[in-house]
């Protein structure tokens, strides 16, 4: 027990690592030369990259953040399957029900490594790319319909952290919806709610009316260090 126990903390701590792969830190880094926590909202994000760098940079972002979300999970289920392959599983582990656990796990590391990355000091980006690729690898049609919410909410609004917002609401509801395991579930409630509390500017701009649309520059705001 105690060598899969070693083997569960390990793949978590390695999930974590995945998610603090400073992605938009060193795309804007390497084109720009400036550090992207300096200017715009603070973030490492995809958002903010498209603000300083533009359209391209900004997608590049968003889909290499997605697929450290999505390789956390798989790491999750390459677990099982290697220490089934090495007969490491203790007979006493009920594989069904460890693996949503383990899943979930794994998912809510690579959130907090990329808004609290090892390699920036522990400061990020407010986790929504990497959360849709980790809801696309748990469950493809949450992450779909996730992703198809915040698509009608900006293109209606022009505004991506409402977007954001109410992809991170949807969440639960969708896992819900569609009958998924309990920690699955959980993990849409504590997943949608840190995405949230990490949204705190924006939704303070969003009260005053001040939130930037797709393509308007944010010239003041502080800076997200923590």
């Amino acid at each position: 027990m105690a060598i899969w126990l070693t083997l569960c903390g390990v793949t978590v701590f390695i999930a974590y690592l995945l998610g603090s792969f400073p992605t938009g830190y060193i795309a804007v880094k390497q084109l720009k030369g400036i550090d992207i926590r300096q200017v715009g909202s603070g973030s490492t994000g995809a958002t903010n990259v498209l603000r300083t760098l533009g359209k391209g940079p900004g997608a590049f972002v968003l889909v290499l953040d997605s697929l450290k979300g999505a390789l956390a999970i798989a790491l999750g289920y390459w677990l099982f399957n290697f220490a089934a392959s090495q007969n490491i599983i203790p007979p006493t582990v009920d594989v069904k029900l460890w693996q949503p656990w383990i899943v979930t796990l794994v998912g809510l590391a690579a959130i907090l490594g990329h808004s609290k990355s090892i390699f920036l000091g522990f400061t990020g980006g407010k986790s929504v790319a990497t959360s849709l690729g980790i809801l696309l690898a748990m469950n493809w049609q949450v992450g779909l319909a996730t992703a198809g919410v915040f698509a009608v909410v900006v293109a209606i609004s022009r505004i991506v952290s409402l977007s954001s917002i109410a992809g991170a609401i949807a969440v639960s509801i969708f896992m819900l919806l569609l009958r998924q395991p309990l920690p699955y579930i959980l993990f849409g409630i504590a997943g949608g709610l840190y995405v949230i509390l990490r949204h705190r500017s924006n939704i303070e701009r969003l009260i005053a009316g001040t939130e930037p649309k797709i393509g308007q520059n944010l010239s003041t705001e502080p800076k997200q260090t923590a």
